[in-house]
């Protein structure tokens, strides 16, 4: 039997005005920072706000024969599908695109290092206390007039490399991630970072990689790295930061073709560069790092 809409309490049309009012808020909050955590908690509550709200609305319009939980189900995975066809067509439109998936950098000479931000001279002054010193700034053109800014520091006894990624938002703001970098006398890449860009791709088999999205603070990061170095013997970077940084490049994609993430590049533009268990890996990772805030490695 139906619920008729005198049934339903009160406190339904309260959640609903909550969900709503806090997806408003939290919306112009995600416009005005680079915050994981306020990204994170902002799309848990548009995807309810835009649930219950669509529930609610379908229940007292009597759209539906049915009981407003059976209409919040729904929408909610509604929304569920509408937005994993949304974030598929986008992945396959990268995969069709000319932006760089594995760009090289270059020697950053536009004057245009470091941002005017006080958290970030913080992070400098930190590094500075720790005994890091800078190596270069490098600039990484991905297409379509999208570039992408690092700075690279290296530790006094050249163990630890750390290099700061500064990411242009699309509200305008520049978001920063950290990654500590240690190399192992057998060969092994130790790598510690808190990226929160969506990769799904593979690492080559003697790199261990820490991803720490939820970890913004540079000195627990740090702490976190050097507790994985413990009982390793280490190897003295004595290369050039960038040859290095292109170098990665180059072994990730050659790892990622191999394990079938990339398309051969004589099959690229026929196929695209993404194949479909690599599509479906990012569309993995973009939903975790999109609602709990975590990569897949």
């Amino acid at each position: 039997m139906d619920i008729p809409q005198s049934a339903l309490s009160p406190y339904v049309e309260y959640f609903v005005y909550i969900c709503i009012g806090l997806s408003l808020f939290l919306g112009i909050m995600n416009n005005r920072s680079t915050s994981l955590k306020v990204s994170v908690f902002n799309r848990w509550a548009r995807w309810l706000a835009v649930s219950q709200g669509a529930a609610y609305l379908a229940f007292e319009g009597n759209w539906f024969e049915r009981p407003f939980w059976v209409l919040s189900v729904t929408f909610f995975l509604g929304w569920m599908l509408l937005e994993t066809i949304y974030t598929w067509f986008a992945i396959s439109a990268l995969s069709q695109s000319g932006l760089a998936l594995f760009p090289r950098f270059k020697e950053n000479t536009s004057g245009e290092e470091w941002p005017a931000q006080k958290q970030l001279f913080e992070v400098k002054d930190w590094l500075r206390g720790k005994g890091f010193s800078r190596s270069t700034a490098v600039l990484a053109d991905l297409g379509h007039g999208i570039q992408v800014r690092s700075s690279i520091f290296q530790s006094e006894d050249n163990s630890i490399r750390f290099q700061i990624l500064f990411v242009p938002q699309s509200n305008g703001d520049i978001g920063y991630c950290f990654s500590f970098a240690s190399e192992t006398e057998s060969g092994e890449r130790i790598v510690t970072d808190n990226l929160y860009m969506p990769y799904g791709g593979f690492y080559p088999s003697s790199w261990y990689v820490l991803r720490k999205p939820w970890c913004r603070s540079i000195v627990s990061l740090y702490k976190q790295h050097r507790k994985r170095l413990k009982n390793r013997k280490l190897q003295a970077f004595d290369d050039d930061p960038i040859d290095d940084l292109n170098n990665q490049q180059r072994v990730l994609e050659k790892t990622n073709i191999e394990e079938g993430f990339l398309v051969p590049p004589h099959l690229q533009e026929e196929m695209g560069r993404i194949t479909w268990e690599g599509r479906y890996r990012v569309w993995k990772e973009v939903w975790l790092l999109n609602y709990f805030g975590r990569p897949t490695v």
